[in-house]
């Protein structure tokens, strides 16, 4: 809820601020004095858009602060209030803030906390619901109803509606895919000629794993070749050579002589020699085999890099080594199964986009029966509200119908019809008011008058609340347009509204005010720092309640007749909130 509103320089308000309580809060005044300035700032708080002409002339910026105590569910915003570093005030509340600018600019905070006005509006769209004029002429906008229809079925439409969305988007991302491949076909027969040719020349070579990490080394070792066999050669005649004395027949002459010793110390070293001659022989027969293993002249080299030209003329077009070329001719092989074969690959996501169609009719299927079974119940439920509101011969008519399927790509069939699929589902609904029994419903944009809509809208509202609590809801002159006894009873309506909710209303009209549990009146004053216009902000008690409502009346706030009129719509009032 609200439980403050600070203000300054906006408008004619130079400087005032107040505190807000549970129930039903009334703002009155003379006009011009500044009421709608307090539904303006609050408007900012939502988010609205800055208007430089809101700044009080001469002053450089206007600042608007609430201070709102947070739900005790917090879970819609206590993610945003991490996400910003928002800081709550150890009581659960915490302070948003606008400043708007002479020259149009404005920013705005949360917690003490810099945010953009995206962010303060996200959380306090949350707390604030505002209602003024412009807000009811929204209603007549097809969209708001389909949506106050739904805000109405609660749960079930909801979670129908989402999924209604997650299958339409993925139906579409198919269809889109489909156009894709069918407007694309040149550029795929194109992408298969490049892959195609990319394979062959890579086949043509026929590479291997690592081969040229392999000729690299191979290659090394040809241009010194010469010198790389005499070294060989040198070192396989010393250990195990066929002439002279070599390693093998050393170690060989000295395993005689230690058998023979007569001393058991140099015979203990048999075991070693042994060792030592196995590893030299092994050495003599590896060293043999590398010299086997060497080419007989340096004319293979040719041959070899010659193999090496082939390879990296596949290295500069496809990867850097030919273990990548290998792995984008694997690539190449397998997009080119895919493209090849195009009215097969058309036919598939044709048969996918079908069964997704089905989901998208069988879901709004169900979200076109939610909604026809809960208009019903909505149009009902608004009408007794109407009955209350002195409209005791109208009614309104909630209409669920489908929408015609102009783009046949989005066509779906709902109940056997044909629809087009929506973002929202396939339904059009309206809103019709029907202005006495056995009249046929007109729609409310074209049949209902200004002060008919005022109550439509608080009717609405009213039925909406009953399954929910908590939240501010800002009423804007609801009552624009009526008087005498629909007066009484919108006033009535909104004592009722606020036993869920905190509800604050600026009005013009006595029989609604007297219905309030707190009452706050603007008042203007000659007397501001620079000899300017201002006004004032009051809370007032139950006397000053009493001379306010006998101004309104009929500008009678001093005289006795007027008090006495006063009191007595003021305890009327009371008793009919008590009794309801």
């Amino acid at each position: 809820m609200l439980e403050e509103l600070s203000i300054r320089s906006l408008g004619v308000l130079e400087s005032a601020s107040a505190q807000f309580h549970p129930g039903f809060t009334v703002l009155t005044g003379e006009t011009g004095a500044g009421k709608t300035m307090i539904v303006t700032s609050l408007r900012l708080l939502s988010g609205g858009r800055a208007d430089a002409g809101r700044v009080r002339t001469g002053d450089a910026k206007a600042i608007v602060e609430g201070r709102f105590r947070l739900p005790a569910d917090r879970t819609v915003v206590s993610e945003l209030l991490e996400d910003t570093g928002a800081d709550v005030d150890d009581d659960d509340t915490l302070i948003a803030a606008r400043t708007v600018n002479a020259d149009g600019r404005s920013r705005a905070h949360l917690g003490g906390r810099s945010v953009p006005v995206g962010t303060l509006a996200q959380l306090t769209g949350e707390l604030l619901a505002i209602h003024g004029q412009n807000d009811q002429l929204r209603l007549i906008r097809p969209d708001q109803q389909r949506g106050a229809l739904d805000r109405y079925a609660g749960s079930s439409v909801s979670t129908t509606l989402t999924k209604y969305r997650s299958a339409r988007s993925a139906w579409i991302d198919l269809l889109d895919e489909l156009d894709r491949r069918r407007a694309n076909s040149r550029e795929l027969a194109q992408e298969a000629d490049r892959l195609k040719f990319g394979i062959d020349e890579i086949d043509a070579v026929a590479p291997e794993p690592g081969e040229d990490a392999e000729l690299i080394a191979t290659i090394r070792r040809m241009t010194d070749l010469e010198e790389i066999r005499t070294t060989a050669a040198q070192a396989q005649e010393i250990v195990a050579g066929a002439e002279g004395a070599s390693v093998v027949d050393g170690l060989g002459t000295v395993r005689s002589l230690l058998e023979s010793a007569a001393d058991e110390a140099l015979r203990e070293l048999q075991p070693r020699v042994a060792e030592a001659l196995t590893v030299v022989t092994d050495l003599g027969a590896e060293l043999t085999a590398y010299l086997g293993g060497l080419p007989e002249d340096a004319g293979d080299l040719d041959s070899l890099l010659n193999r090496q030209a082939e390879l990296k003329s596949l290295t500069r077009k496809y990867a850097a080594d030919i273990d990548g070329v290998l792995a984008w001719r694997d690539e190449a092989r397998s997009r080119l199964d895919e493209i090849e074969d195009p009215e097969g690959a058309i036919e598939e996501l044709e048969a996918k986009a079908a069964i997704a169609r089905d989901t998208v009719s069988e879901l709004a299927t169900k979200l076109h029966g939610q909604r026809v079974r809960s208009a019903k119940s909505l149009g009902t439920k608004v009408s007794a509200e109407l009955t209350g509101l002195a409209m005791g011969g109208s009614a309104l008519a909630v209409s669920v119908s489908l929408l015609p399927a102009d783009d046949a790509r989005l066509a779906i069939d709902v109940d056997g019809a044909s629809a087009h699929a929506g973002g929202d589902g396939a339904d059009r609904v309206e809103f019709g008011l029907i202005a006495h029994k056995g009249a046929a419903p007109l729609p409310i944009a074209k049949s209902a008058s200004g002060g008919e809509l005022s109550r439509v809208m608080l009717a609405l509202e009213v039925v909406l609340a009953e399954p929910d609590s908590g939240g501010v809801m800002v009423f804007d002159e609801v009552d624009a347009g009526v008087g005498g006894a629909a007066a009484v009873q919108i006033g009535a309506r909104l004592a009722r509204l606020a036993r869920r909710h905190q509800v604050i209303v600026v009005t013009h009209l006595p029989q609604v005010a007297a219905f309030a549990d707190n009452h706050l009146v603007i008042g203007k004053s000659g007397g501001g720092s620079k000899g300017r216009q201002t006004s004032t902000l009051t809370t007032l008690d139950r006397d000053d309640r009493i001379a306010e409502l006998a101004r309104m009346l009929a500008g009678l706030g001093d005289s006795e007749t007027g008090k006495a009129h006063a009191e007595e719509l003021l305890a009327t009032a009371e008793q009919a909130r008590d009794e309801d």
